[in-house]
């Protein structure tokens, strides 16, 4: 899977967290403190393409005080970043070497293996284990483990129809995914090499990402109409990036990988994404479209 760097991953965390939909993840609360109340144990949920652990830090002082995460990623670095990221972030480390779940490819673990750690936060214990996986391969693996909750952030537009149809089939517990890219994109002031740049975007989202051709905007459609067609109840809702002058960072760099993602297509004269680069980050104001999706299989 084409990888992205922790430093990236860090600057757009903040937008991330601003634009999840609140309404649907309190749904997703709700439904996993019924769990908790059922039970002792925690609960167990499963970052796919976890990066450096942005998800769980959006998610878990939400969720019931007894948590188990892991957190699965085909990077090694950003395992490792995401546990260094998370030692910082937490009020206490109850313990940095806890051992690992047990699941079905321990025979397979290398020296990439990282060392599971328990943490405190907002009166949460969370444990988390690190699994180095590569999910175009081992998808099947990784559903198949125990799990009360499958979640995700900015990753189901990178993968192909055909691993999105592998998914769906063998999903059998809910899923929670925020942050799927939806092809909608305006800036301000508007450039009227807006609509050729971003049709160039689309053509050069759509390549391989390690999951074969990717579905881009039409992941997120693609994902509900297969869940529902396995009975799943599938609820969406909106959650843009709405960037202004506080975000200049990221609006910054948002200009200079998309020009440079168009560039690569040569679909686009280089004078005008140039041009077009150098506009875009001096925006005024960005938004780029997300949606977020919540799926219960019937009878949960």
């Amino acid at each position: 899977m084409t990888g992205f760097s922790a430093q990236w991953l860090a600057l757009r965390e903040p937008a991330d967290h601003r634009a999840r939909d609140h309404a649907l993840q309190t749904k997703v609360v709700t439904y996993l403190e019924g769990i908790a109340r059922q039970r002792t144990t925690p609960v167990r949920l499963v970052d796919l393409g976890s990066g450096s652990g942005s998800n769980l830090r959006a998610l878990a002082p939400q969720l019931p005080p007894a948590q188990h995460w892991t957190l699965v990623d085909y990077d090694p670095a950003l395992l490792a970043a995401a546990r260094a990221t998370l030692t910082d972030w937490a009020e206490e480390v109850v313990a940095s070497n806890v051992p690992h779940a047990p699941h079905a490819h321990d025979a397979a673990k290398t020296a990439s293996s990282i060392e599971a750690l328990s943490i405190i936060k907002n009166g949460k214990h969370i444990t988390v284990d690190f699994r180095c996986e590569d999910l175009s391969e081992n998808i099947e693996a990784v559903l198949s483990e125990p799990a009360d909750l499958i979640t995700a952030a900015a990753f189901f537009d990178l993968v192909a129809e055909r691993w999105l149809k592998r998914f769906c089939h063998a999903l059998s517990v809910p899923l929670y995914t925020v942050l799927t890219y939806d092809g909608i994109e305006k800036w301000s002031p508007s450039d009227p090499n807006d609509a050729a740049i971003l049709n160039a975007f689309h053509h050069h989202q759509q390549t391989d990402k390690g999951f074969g051709a990717a579905a881009g905007p039409t992941a997120i459609g693609l994902m509900k109409g297969l869940l529902e067609q396995r009975d799943f109840e599938v609820l969406c809702a909106l959650s843009p990036w709405k960037l202004s002058e506080s975000d200049r960072t990221l609006i910054e760099q948002l200009a200079i990988g998309s020009a440079a993602a168009v560039s690569e297509t040569g679909l686009v004269d280089a004078g005008i994404v140039s041009a077009w680069s150098l506009k875009r980050r001096q925006a005024q104001t960005c938004e780029i479209g997300h949606v977020d999706l919540f799926a219960i299989p019937q009878g949960r």
